[in-house]
């Protein structure tokens, strides 16, 4: 296991299956501190927790880039949550932490629901952002269907080339998402995207990785089994708006009372005036993720005592 300093953060190489598994680490050095497992979405990286390490000074934040995205990009499949949770399992290994607070965004919230529920014994607690809750397919609507339909502009943007930088910024700086929610940390999260060299860079995230984890979380058996097992104390928090600004988001209020009736482990809170990328990367969507966890670690913290 290799690290490497950054300003406000260190980088961490984990050896797993294929490869390694490169691994963000912000907040104090100190192993008993605070900490949570951050775990981006389906075409993500750890860049995406940035804001949110800023809202909380004090906590350690462990975020991998997941098998397939970032600099993780080269591990092999097979893919699906059930090999992420794999990963964060020798993840919390390599850096010597037995049990965790999971904060899941998106597709991340899936894997950290898997995770629970196949190892129980490494997490204490759950935070689901815009995420985990089984997304409805239409009948007669195939899964390739349903992926466009859920990820659209997000998939095609995976076969993309761009001459440079700056021609990759602009195309984010379009995106619904973000027309009043452009940050320093957003910019960082577009140029972290990249790979390759100019005048043929290319995003990150390999598109065999979105298909297939796409394809496990709509229709696989790993996730509807991992929801109704759900043991964790789990809070999940959504947004009204969806990947392009509109509205409803993944979510309606209707959705989540279905799933959440009967679920006395899991509650939900709608998080106003965000969407599914601002939920995490705006400063409003991750002060509300902050506090909820903060709440969650001082609840541990008072049990321990």
């Amino acid at each position: 296991m290799t690290a490497t300093s950054r300003t406000g953060y260190a980088t961490l190489d984990v050896p797993v299956h294929g490869g390694v598994l490169r691994t963000a680490i912000w907040g104090p050095a100190d192993p008993t501190a605070p900490t949570v497992l951050a775990v981006h979405g389906v075409t993500s990286s750890h860049m995406q927790w940035a804001v949110l390490a800023d809202a909380l000074p004090g906590t350690r934040i462990i975020a991998p880039d997941l098998r397939g995205r970032g600099r993780s990009s080269s591990l092999p499949g097979p893919y699906g949550m059930a090999t992420h949770a794999q990963d964060l399992a020798a993840l919390l290994d390599a850096v010597d932490v037995r049990q965790v607070l999971v904060l899941g965004h998106s597709m991340g919230a899936f894997v950290a629901e898997v995770f629970a529920h196949l190892r129980p014994d490494r997490v204490s607690a759950l935070v689901l952002v815009d995420g985990g809750l089984p997304l409805p397919i239409p009948p007669g609507v195939t899964i390739p269907q349903a992926i466009q339909a859920i990820l659209g502009p997000a998939a095609a943007r995976l076969s993309m080339t761009f001459p440079d930088h700056g021609t990759y910024l602009e195309f984010w700086r379009g995106h619904p998402a973000f027309a009043d929610g452009w940050n320093d940390a957003v910019e960082a999260y577009a140029r972290y995207d990249l790979l390759g060299k100019p005048p043929e860079l290319r995003p990150s995230t390999a598109v065999e990785a979105m298909s297939e984890d796409s394809a496990d979380l709509l229709a696989g058996e790993a996730v509807p089994r991992a929801l109704e097992q759900l043991r964790h104390p789990a809070v999940l928090l959504w947004a009204p708006r969806g990947l392009r600004d509109e509205s409803p988001g993944l979510y309606t209020q209707e959705i989540v009372d279905r799933h959440l009736h009967g679920r006395a482990c899991l509650r939900a809170e709608l998080v106003p005036d965000v969407n599914h990328y601002t939920i995490a990367m705006g400063g409003s969507g991750a002060e509300r993720i902050a506090a909820v966890i903060n709440g969650l670690l001082n609840r541990e913290s008072a049990i321990s005592r």
